[in-house]
């Protein structure tokens, strides 16, 4: 069979070999043929038939109508479905192997007389007008810090005409990570744009048949920098297009940056968010000439950034602690029964009272569960120590493995009450001196194989001993001389 570039090579050489033999045998094709194209003036794809009839019997002939007629109905039915019924209703009369014939065939009915698809219009941005933001979880990629999980989510903003992009790490799609994120791109971004794209986060937008458009908080938020919020709608999340190809894509370059780096652990979080900055920068460098002509677009900042936190007001109860998004946490003692503001930010919360900061905890993520600080109740804990037994959160009073297994080393050589006892002293010990201190000196006594008491703490604690911490370790000088004796024994035998 002639191809398309036997033909188009014997065109060309029929302008410069001497006869029409020569250049159809250096074309590879016979002369009679090759004078046909020459005078036809068409190439072999041009002129080929398409097939109209059949090689073998449709073996749906019979069936076929009432496919049709189920696809009517619902066309999102697949063809393994409909191939499996009719299995079961004709025994014997279909085979495996022809599903793939009635997959194409339904293609085809698709394609011509089934209902229309979706049509997608492609959109013209405009510089400095829109801005897109989304949560993404990373988890899949990977990370580590300091050899521990790293589970989380990361803010995206982008720019829709220039592509510019900002991430901020964080841990739920709560407001306060969307307020955090928001303004960080923003400043960072050194200008605000016209409106702000999100899809129908809860912190964000109202539910369908609320008055008002976007939570309290959101709308203030967008009030701040002057914004004009737009939602996605529900299930269209290719609303969010410019954003949801970035968190691809940037989640490629983040596994292709951590195969180059060859590890995809970190020492700590500052250096895994400087890494991502670091790509955030060569991603966007690229990106400078549009994004100079958005920058000029864009209007100033506010004076100041909006506060991201969540206020409450709560009341300390009896037990020294408070409530707060669903999650229990202790506070000093002495404020029980007094009413304090809680500041809930991205990562932790602040305790306020009589204008001033009392205290700083670290924020619980998800809900229903609980801190409590040993040292907000241990006063009060070692004049009651029947308490301690039953004591609802009494896990939290166990600062490091060590103090629970001191604990059930005292259970051992003592009774209940005096093991319970002697714990809370050295976890009032803990509280008023030093715990990594503690820890060492109940670490030392337990691999000396020494008893367990409050004595014997405090004795290593009040000396001062230096206590070799656990990842010291004491590597003997090497003898060469004794490598030389080896190999005179060797060469003896």
């Amino acid at each position: 069979m002639v191809t398309d570039n036997q033909v188009r090579r014997f065109m060309k050489l029929i302008q410069t070999e001497k006869t029409y033999a020569t250049a159809a045998a250096e074309a590879g094709m016979d002369e009679k043929t090759a004078r046909k194209y020459r005078r036809i003036g068409k190439l072999p794809s041009e002129i080929k038939k398409e097939r109209t009839w059949r090689t073998r019997k449709d073996p749906f002939k019979g069936v076929w109508d009432e496919i049709k007629s189920k696809l009517e109905i619902n066309p999102g039915l697949e063809a393994r479905t409909l191939f499996e019924d009719l299995q079961r209703r004709y025994p014997g009369h279909f085979f495996d192997g022809q599903l793939r014939t009635l997959q194409r065939r339904i293609k085809i009915w698709r394609a011509t007389e089934g209902p229309g698809k979706e049509v997608y219009f492609p959109q013209k941005h405009q510089p400095g007008k829109l801005c897109q933001s989304d949560f993404t979880h990373m988890s899949a990629l990977g990370v580590t810090i300091n050899r521990q999980r790293f589970d989380h989510l990361l803010y995206h903003f982008v720019l829709t005409y220039s592509n510019w992009e900002a991430g901020t790490i964080c841990f739920s799609e709560s407001f306060e990570s969307l307020s955090e994120g928001l303004q960080n791109a923003l400043w960072e971004l050194g200008g605000v744009p016209q409106v702000h794209q999100t899809d129908r986060l809860t912190t964000a937008v109202q539910k369908t048949g609320h008055p008002e458009e976007f939570t309290r908080r959101y709308a203030g938020l967008l009030s701040h920098y002057e914004l004009e919020g737009r939602k996605s709608q529900s299930g269209k999340a290719h609303e969010l297009g410019d954003v949801e190809q970035r968190h691809y894509r940037f989640k490629k370059a983040v596994d292709q940056a951590l195969m180059l780096r060859g590890s995809r652990d970190f020492k700590d979080r500052d250096e895994y968010a400087a890494f991502l900055r670091k790509l955030f920068r060569q991603l966007n460098a690229g990106r400078r000439e549009r994004l100079l002509e958005e920058q000029k677009l864009l209007r100033l900042l506010p004076n100041c950034r909006l506060e991201s936190c969540k206020r409450l007001q709560v009341k300390v109860g009896p037990s020294s602690t408070i409530r707060a998004n669903h999650n229990v946490y202790s506070v000093p003692s002495q404020l029980i029964g007094e009413r304090v503001q809680i500041r809930l930010y991205v990562e932790h919360l602040e305790v306020w009272y009589g204008q001033k900061c009392v205290d700083t905890l670290p924020r619980l993520r998800g809900e229903g569960r609980h801190a409590i600080n040993y040292r907000h109740i241990i006063d009060w804990l070692i004049r009651k120590p029947g308490a301690f037994a039953n004591y609802r959160y009494r896990k939290d009073l166990f600062p490091t493995s060590r103090f629970r297994m001191a604990y059930d080393a005292l259970k051992d050589q003592h009774t209940l009450p005096v093991a319970v006892k002697q714990y809370l002293k050295i976890l009032y010990l803990a509280a008023r001196e030093n715990e990594t201190a503690v820890d060492d000196a109940l670490r030392w006594l337990f691999d000396h194989n020494l008893s367990i008491t409050v004595d014997a703490v405090s004795k290593l604690i009040l000396s001062g001993q230096k206590i070799e911490p656990v990842t010291e370790l004491t590597i003997p000088v090497v003898q060469l001389a004794e490598y030389d004796m080896l190999l005179t024994i060797v060469e003896a035998a």
